[in-house]
C-alpha cells in the first residue's frame, strides 16, 4: 500500500528511496505529512489526496474543542498549499472540511478518520473500475508507451494508467510497455519500471527523447498517461513532457489515452490555461541525487507539469466510463 493508517500514525512507502530500497515511514505529526507531500515522499494526484486526508485526520486529534474550527482551517490551508496543480488534493481537503463541519463535537475526530479511510478505499475501487473500462481499448499484443508514474504508487493501490495495463494483462492480453524515464525526477525509470517488473509485465525504459523514433518505427500502438487535473473542456495537466508525447502520437496517428479518477476533472476551470502549474527547485535539474552535474550559477526552469490540449486526447478513461470529444463531463454525475 502507498498510504495507510496504523497505530494512530500515517504510514507511507517512501518513494524517494525506490527502487534501491523499499521502506515505510511513519508520521505522528501532521506537519511532517505536509512536508512528505511537498518533497514527494508520496506523489501522484490520487495518493496525495489520500495522504492529505489521513494527515488532516491526524491533525484533528491534537486540536482542542475550544479552538477547533480556527485551528482545523489552518491545517486544511497548510495541506492545500503543498502542491498547487493536483486537484485531488483540494477535493480531499474539501471532503474532510465538510465532514468536520457536519459532525458533532465529540464525534468528529472519529468521523474524520473514517472519511479518510473511505477516500483511500474509494480510490482503490475507482482505479479498478478505470482499469476495467480502459482494458477494452487495448488489443492483445499491443505495445504501450507511458510517461511518468500513474500506477499503484501514484494512488492508494492498482493505479490509473498502469491500472489499465494491469487490467488488460489480467484479462489474458499480452501487453508490453515502453516507460519514458521522465526527467528530471525519473519517475518512469525508478517507479514505473519497478512496479511493472514486480508484476511480471514486460517493460523497457527509454530516454524521454526516444519515443518519437519508436513511434515512427511502428513499435508503439497506444499511449496511456495519468493526470493531475483535467479542465472542463478536456485539457489535461500531467507530468512535464506529456504534451510532447501527445504531439508525437497525433503525428503518427497513435491513440493517446488519459486515465484518471473522475475527481481529477475540475469543472470550475474552463480550460488548461487556467490550471496552476507548479514550479520546482532548480536543483532537481542541476543535481542528481544531491551531486551537482550542472555549471555553478546556471539558470534552470523546472515546471513540474504541462498541459495537453483536448484536441490531442483520444479519450479520457474514468471509473464512470470513457469520455471522448466533445467532452461532456456532466454525464458522469
Amino acid at each position: 500500500m502507498t498510504v495507510y493508517w496504523r497505530d494512530n500514525q500515517v504510514w507511507m512507502l517512501d518513494q524517494n528511496a525506490l527502487p534501491l530500497e523499499e521502506r515505510y515511514l511513519a508520521f505522528a505529526d501532521w506537519r511532517d505529512v505536509t512536508d512528505a507531500i511537498r518533497i514527494m515522499t508520496v506523489r501522484g494526484a490520487p495518493a496525495i489526496g489520500v495522504a492529505a486526508a489521513f494527515g488532516i485526520a491526524l491533525a484533528a486529534r491534537g486540536i482542542e474543542d475550544d479552538h477547533f474550527e480556527a485551528d482545523f482551517e489552518e491545517v486544511c490551508a497548510a495541506f492545500a498549499a503543498t502542491r498547487p496543480t493536483a486537484v485531488n488534493l483540494f477535493w480531499a481537503v474539501d471532503r474532510m472540511r465538510a465532514v468536520a463541519l457536519a459532525s458533532p463535537i465529540h464525534g468528529r475526530r472519529e468521523a474524520l478518520l473514517a472519511e479518510a479511510q473511505s477516500i483511500r478505499d474509494e480510490d482503490e475501487a475507482m482505479c479498478r473500475e478505470i482499469g476495467r473500462h480502459g482494458a477494452e481499448l487495448l488489443a492483445d499484443g499491443d505495445c504501450v508507451l507511458t510517461h511518468c508514474n500513474a500506477g499503484a504508487l501514484a494512488t492508494a493501490d492498482y493505479g490509473t494508467a498502469l491500472g489499465v495495463i494491469r487490467a488488460a494483462v489480467e484479462r489474458g492480453k499480452r501487453i508490453a510497455v515502453f516507460a519514458d524515464e521522465t526527467r528530471p525526477r525519473l519517475q518512469g525509470l525508478r517507479l514505473t519500471a519497478w512496479e511493472l517488473m514486480r508484476d511480471g509485465i514486460d517493460v523497457t525504459v527509454i530516454p524521454d527523447n526516444a519515443s518519437g523514433s519508436l513511434m515512427r518505427a511502428g513499435r508503439i500502438n497506444a499511449v496511456i498517461v495519468g493526470s493531475d487535473r483535467i479542465a472542463a473542456n478536456g485539457d489535461v495537466a500531467n507530468k512535464i513532457g506529456t504534451y510532447n508525447v501527445a504531439v508525437l502520437a497525433r503525428h503518427h496517428k497513435i491513440p493517446f489515452y488519459v486515465a484518471a479518477p473522475f475527481s481529477t476533472v475540475d469543472r470550475r476551470i474552463a480550460s488548461g490555461g487556467d490550471i496552476p502549474i507548479e514550479e520546482r527547485g532548480a536543483e532537481e535539474i542541476t543535481h542528481i541525487d544531491g551531486v551537482r552535474v550542472g555549471p555553478r550559477g546556471v539558470k534552470a526552469f523546472n515546471p513540474a507539469f504541462d498541459v495537453t490540449p483536448a484536441a490531442l486526447v483520444s479519450a479520457i478513461i474514468t471509473e464512470r466510463g470513457v469520455f471522448t470529444a466533445p467532452y461532456d463531463f456532466s454525464r458522469g454525475d
